[in-house]
């Protein structure tokens, strides 16, 4: 597993192939047009030791997030990690995305995977017991043939970036675990707590059993990005010591 150390410093650099013991700090973030500042916070971020950043916009057109995926590629190659795209695999597959993200009502696995191929690793949003499993079900398959590589459990708490989407609580959080455990792929399919997670919770999350998490606003909004992801790594840090 990756190992983050309180300098703030990238360790070994992450690739698709190696985002299932890789990655645990992964931070989803608009195009912050308002702040005008999308270059400057993506270099603090990973510079604080976030793994994977993914642009999540519905506001951008197709062109427009395409340039600010190029600005993420070269942000995230400076620092050795990863990026992701959110929905739009046809904007993955454009930008050479090296993770693709999907809700339960996006585009299906198996359909991704025919215009992606294996070269990304391809995630799927959960928030229910049922959806952990087929989750399980489908990291078993050849990612050739629409198999998974990881899968997001949430929203833990209630949040503004999801609304409307009822809170799933620890509880689902820790099946999860149980069930991921039980299925025997525990090293090949990382999985991440995900929704209202910050800097205050994120220990009860670590106590329910997740070893990775995604955040937006607990680094989106914060004064000092890089602090902000330190901070949170040196919390999972503690909680999975």
């Amino acid at each position: 597993m990756n190992a983050h150390s309180g300098t703030f410093s990238a360790s070994a650099p992450l690739s698709a192939s190696s985002l299932p013991t890789g990655a645990r700090l992964y931070l989803c973030t608009d195009a912050r047009q308002d702040r005008g500042d999308f270059a400057d916070f993506v270099d603090a971020a990973f510079a604080g030791g976030v793994d994977i950043i993914q642009l999540r916009d519905k506001g951008i057109e197709a062109a427009e997030e395409l340039e600010l995926l190029a600005v993420l590629q070269a942000a995230a190659a400076r620092h050795g990690r990863l990026w992701a795209v959110n929905d739009r695999a046809d904007i993955a597959l454009l930008s050479g995305a090296p993770v693709f993200h999907i809700g339960q009502k996006d585009l299906p696995v198996a359909s991704a995977r025919t215009l992606l191929g294996a070269k990304a690793a391809v995630g799927l949003s959960t928030h229910s017991t049922e959806q952990i499993e087929g989750a399980i079900r489908l990291s078993a398959t050849v990612a050739a043939d629409g198999g998974l590589d990881y899968f997001c459990v949430g929203p833990v708490w209630a949040t503004p970036t999801k609304p409307g989407r009822a809170a799933v609580g620890l509880d689902l959080v820790k099946y999860a675990a149980e069930a991921v455990a039980a299925s025997g792929v525990q090293a090949a399919l990382p999985w991440f707590a995900i929704g209202g997670i910050d800097l205050g919770n994120v220990e009860q999350v670590v106590a329910a059993g997740a070893s990775r998490i995604v955040v937006v606003r607990a680094i989106t909004e914060a004064d000092d990005p890089t602090a902000a992801a330190g901070a949170l790594l040196a919390a999972l840090d503690a909680g999975t010591a």
